[in-house]
This record gives C-alpha cells, sequence and structure tokens, in this order.
C-alpha cells in the first residue's frame, strides 16, 4: 500500500469510530499488509501534519488516537445545545482532584484532606462516570479500599498519562483542577454536563 492509502484507511477508521483506537487496533486494520508499530506512529504523524490547520485535531491519549474539535471551535458547536443540565457539585469535584493527585487514597485520607465527610454517592458517581476505581485495599482496620484514576479519566482530559498533570502544591490541587476541568467543558461539550445528584454530603449536611 501506498503512503496515500494508508493515510485514508487511517483517517476514515478514526473519524468513524466513538472510541480511541490504540496502535494494535489501528494495524489490525491492515491485515496481511503488515505495518509495524513504528511505522504506523509515522503515519499517525503525518496524518496529524495533514490536519493542522482544520477544525479538528488529531489526539494521542492515554487509550489510543482520536480526532476531537480544536478549542477555539467551541464558541461555535455550543450554539448547536445552548440548553445545558446542571454540572457536578464543587464537592465532587474536590474528591476528584484529591484522588487524581494523591491516589491511592482511601475514603478517609480525602476526609482528612478535605475536613468533611465524603458520601458514598459521591463515590459511586464518579465510579459509575468512569473515572475512578477501587486499585486495592490499605492493609488496615477494615481493609479500606485504596482508589484511583482510569484510562477514561486521562481521556476525558485530553491526557496520555498521570505524568502530565501539572506539578501542584497542595493548597493549589483542587481549584487548579477544578479549573481544568471547566476548561475542558469548554472544548469537549457535553463531557461533564451530567444531572447532579451529590450535592449533599453527609458531614456537610449537620
Amino acid at each position: 500500500m501506498t503512503d496515500n492509502e494508508i493515510l485514508k484507511v487511517l483517517e476514515a477508521a478514526l473519524l468513524c469510530t466513538e472510541e480511541p483506537l490504540n496502535l494494535s487496533q489501528l494495524r489490525q486494520l491492515f491485515g496481511v499488509h503488515e505495518i509495524s508499530a513504528d511505522q504506523m506512529r509515522h503515519h499517525l504523524a503525518m496524518l496529524q501534519l495533514d490536519w493542522n490547520d482544520r477544525g479538528l485535531e488529531l489526539v494521542s491519549l492515554s487509550s489510543g488516537w482520536r480526532f476531537q474539535s480544536r478549542p477555539e471551535m467551541q464558541p461555535y458547536l455550543a450554539r448547536l445545545n445552548p440548553d445545558r443540565p446542571p454540572k457536578y457539585s464543587r464537592a465532587v469535584l474536590e474528591t476528584l482532584a484529591i484522588i487524581a493527585w494523591r491516589q491511592p487514597v482511601t475514603r478517609g485520607d480525602i476526609e482528612d484532606i478535605r475536613g468533611v465527610g465524603v458520601s458514598t454517592q459521591i463515590v459511586r458517581t464518579l465510579e459509575d462516570r468512569g473515572w475512578i476505581e477501587v486499585l486495592g485495599y490499605r492493609d488496615a482496620p477494615g481493609r479500606p479500599a485504596l482508589l484511583g484514576t482510569t484510562r477514561q479519566f486521562l481521556d476525558d482530559l485530553g491526557l496520555r498519562s498521570l505524568q502530565d498533570l501539572p506539578s501542584l502544591d497542595e493548597e493549589q490541587v483542587q481549584d487548579v483542577f477544578m479549573q481544568q476541568l471547566v476548561e475542558l467543558d469548554n472544548t469537549q461539550q457535553g463531557t461533564l454536563h451530567e444531572p447532579d445528584t451529590t450535592e449533599h454530603e453527609e458531614s456537610d449536611e449537620k
């Protein structure tokens, strides 16, 4: 196959899929036309250049490659869906921020940092969203679950790994992370927009 033919196949597959595609999946597209991982990366870089001046960009994420709209396109795309449902509460985003920067952490660790209780509903909301998961259990009384973020979390923030998160002082973690989620909200319409059912925390209500 010629380079141009390979680029056409990659472009079609990446534009038509709903989920990121990793190198292994992309190589499967070509069957008997064996393409090495290094060759695939080379062609993906060529495809990125081809789309350099367009409204979409090809990005590499934790779970693979995908096309997404460029941040500067969001003001225009937002006009297609002006009615936006409620966003997640500050309590949910603070909990997610602590897990992202301090993982693995237990629910008790989060409560110590926030100074208030963390309701079961907050943890369940983040698990249902696919942003956090149980990584293991601490060797302590009650064997509390150790929570960490998922590949889906990285994909939704447009990150390849946790190392791409900015390095922050403890006081900065929550506010800066929530600002990053606001920016994500502006570039990936709908990602954060789900009904907020977690406004009330157990200790906050006392």
